[in-house]
């Protein structure tokens, strides 16, 4: 008989005779150790269409009223040295990434092997998708105004795969492909939340940012060293909130 993939995950507890799940959330807030700034506009572009947008370079993007950081990712480390997790069954869940805007939206996208991921162009121009994968095929295809294209991705990648549009090289995003549901990225107040963990032991996360190496940061005003831009947590049920993260300027550059 086939488990539920989230069954799969968690660890079983006895009570009264009867199984029940145990699951753990983990909540960080990821803050950037400097003063917050705008970011830098991108003025090399040549596409009529494209100069009417009002492009940045969104390596970095910080909240200017609370500093937190976009677009970072957390997720259950696997590899050597890392966690060990039960096999999960596909999902086969569809992911869009859109051409919008002389820019891919969104600029980091979080998948489960099995899933497919749809390349879409509402643009009025052409864009490309370049995305080379070391797992799965690479791919770069062409896209016509309105056209799209969808690539089922079977196999978990190493890290976060650059996305990019060589016609208007400004254009890129990160696409992660994970062999389980534990993973999440920040969102503009630098906040993530990954749901179901596993909860009694102690669980492997690694930790990626686009704009660099996340391995000294301050949690709770004591400095901690995330070798390998790994950490280690044990879940426990219920929310297990690590507070806020800072990480220090001088870890990310901007362009």
């Amino acid at each position: 008989m086939k488990l539920a993939t989230r069954t799969l995950a968690i660890a079983l507890a006895l009570v009264g005779g009867a199984a029940v799940h145990a699951e753990g959330d983990l909540k960080i807030r990821f803050e950037f150790g400097g003063d917050a700034f705008d970011p830098a506009p991108i003025n090399q572009v040549n596409d009529p269409f494209c100069l009417q947008q009002k492009l940045v370079n969104e390596r970095l993007l910080v909240n200017k009223e609370n500093k937190g950081i976009e677009n970072i990712i957390v997720y259950v480390y696997t590899g050597r040295g890392g966690s060990k997790l039960p096999e999960f069954e596909p999902v086969k869940n569809t992911h869009e990434l859109a051409n919008l805007n002389c820019r891919f939206e969104p600029h980091v996208v979080i998948m489960q092997a099995g899933d497919t991921l749809k390349v879409t162009n509402p643009d009025p121009v052409g864009h490309n998708a370049n995305i080379g994968f070391f797992k799965n095929d690479p791919v770069n295809f062409l896209l016509p105004p309105m056209g799209e294209k969808a690539v089922e991705l079977k196999k978990a990648e190493p890290a976060p795969i650059p996305a990019q549009c060589n016609i208007h090289p400004w254009m890129i995003s990160n696409v992660l492909i994970v062999e389980h549901p534990f993973a999440a990225k920040t969102d503009s107040n630098g906040e993530l939340t990954i749901k179901g963990l596993p909860t009694g032991e102690k669980l492997v996360f690694r930790v990626w940012c686009e704009a660099g190496t996340i391995e000294t940061v301050t949690v709770d005003g004591k400095e901690q060293e995330w070798k390998s831009q790994k950490f280690e947590v044990e879940i426990k049920e219920g929310v297990n909130d690590m507070g806020t993260v800072i990480i220090p300027a001088a870890a990310l550059k901007a362009g």
